[in-house]
């Protein structure tokens, strides 16, 4: 492809802004695909955030933007579910603001940075003086700014109760002129527009599709037999975080009602930052179904590599390879990561049909396995069907990938930041 085409005038400097870029986070992994697209369009990309694992030269670290930084969470604690705050937990949020306000500063400074790209900064207070300082920052520079919104106040029921309306109506989203607003999904863009008056664009998440997936090799062949698992053992995948809105206790279900032995959940990530009540009930269900579970969080990490013990780390990417199904139960997502992953890797999905899924990506034509809140028995036949019939997995596996190209590729993005680039500098492409 030409990017020659699809850059605007001449390359920028742009500033990626969150409390972390680390891990497998949803914002961090669509971000790093925004940089690798805005790369490619020939622009310069450069991170601040409180946790990092970005190229320490392109980088400046703001312990304090981290919203888990002991004093950040402290802070945090006592803004939500109260509705009233003190003058003292003002002033505390106000010096939070002004220390990372002059790291703001630094950052633009030490870059000679031209555009900044807020994600979701300004949109879920999980960080109420980072939002304050960026808002004042754009306001005080008018750097030009693209706000990428993932999840928003109103969509977390913790927020509702709160002591920071004044701020949060503020700088979550904020009101401030040349600010490009993006969402990833439809629901966003029509609440954004009915309660705060702000349009914004849809930029689903996206996945490198013009790009194969990779496959088994040297490394990675081993995965089955590392976790416990044979060769003809039925593979079923949950790719998500141990956390309540992933619905995990419908894939136990699935496995439960299917009664076949070879049949093993394999759960790949980690609990989250939700409390271990969930976890608790996870392992009664499990244990009460009498099924195999594997958590194998402790060996799947960012990248491949060894432990402290000498043992092999995979990558999700070597993990995938090997799944025979995808269990995607979650009872609401922004948008659904793991849902793309999936249909890149050719793998069939059992799917509940959370509402940015029924409104977005299930009109687009993918073919899944839905369920609606509950595992009846044709979502069990209809899984053990697709398990017995390698013909009807390839059609399906074919069609989803040619959906995923069309609809959910780096191109998709590309176009679309080529039109916000513009709109912010005012140049023809």
């Amino acid at each position: 492809m030409n990017t020659c085409i699809l850059s605007i005038g001449a390359p920028k400097r742009i500033g990626f802004i969150s409390t972390r870029f680390s891990g497998t986070d949803g914002v961090t992994l669509e971000a790093r695909k925004w940089d690798h697209v805005l790369q490619g369009m020939g622009h310069s990309c450069f991170w601040m955030a409180g946790l990092l694992d970005t190229p320490p030269s392109a980088s400046h670290l703001a312990p304090l933007a981290y919203f888990d930084h002991p004093e950040v969470a402290e802070l945090q604690h006592q803004l939500f579910g109260v509705p009233v705050r003190t003058r003292a937990i003002t002033s505390r949020i106000q010096a939070i603001k002004e220390t990372l306000k002059d790291e703001l500063y630094r950052f633009i400074d030490k870059f000679r940075l031209e555009v900044i790209i807020a994600e979701n900064i300004l949109a879920i207070p999980m960080h109420v003086p980072l939002g304050l300082a960026v808002t004042e920052v754009i306001a005080e520079t008018g750097l030009p700014t693209i706000a990428h919104h993932h999840d928003f106040t109103w969509e977390r029921e913790r927020f509702v109760v709160n002591s920071v309306n004044d701020y949060l109506r503020a700088a979550f989203p904020g009101g401030l002129p040349g600010v490009e607003h993006v969402v990833i999904n439809s629901m966003a863009q029509k609440e954004l527009a009915r309660r705060c008056s702000r349009s914004a664009v849809i930029i689903p998440n996206i996945l490198d599709f013009e790009t194969p997936p990779p496959g088994l090799d040297d490394y990675n062949r081993d995965l089955r037999r590392e976790i416990g698992l044979r060769d003809d053992d039925f593979f079923i995948l949950q790719p998500t975080r141990v956390i309540q809105r992933k619905g995990i206790e419908h894939a136990i279900e699935l496995v439960r009602q299917l009664k076949d032995p070879r049949a093993k959940l394999v759960i790949s990530h980690p609990a989250g930052d939700e409390g271990n009540g969930y976890m608790a009930m996870l392992n009664e269900r499990i244990l009460d179904a009498g099924i195999d579970v594997r958590f194998i969080a402790d060996r799947v990490g960012e990248n491949r590599g060894t432990n402290a013990q000498g043992r092999k780390f995979y990558s999700l990417y070597d993990v995938y390879p090997h799944a025979d199904l995808v269990t995607y139960p979650s009872q609401y997502e922004g948008f659904g990561n793991a849902f793309l992953e999936a249909i890149y890797f050719g793998k069939p999905v059992v799917v509940n049909t959370y509402a940015v899924y029924a409104r977005d990506i299930d009109p687009l034509g993918f073919k899944t396995v839905e369920m609606t809140q509950l595992v009846t028995r044709e979502t069990v036949e209809q899984v053990r069907a697709l398990r017995h019939d390698p013909a009807r997995r390839d059609e399906w596996a074919r069609t989803n990938y040619a959906l995923g190209l069309k609809y959910f590729s780096y191109a998709v993005a590309r176009r679309k930041l080529v039109a916000r680039l513009a709109n912010l500098f005012g140049e023809s492409m």
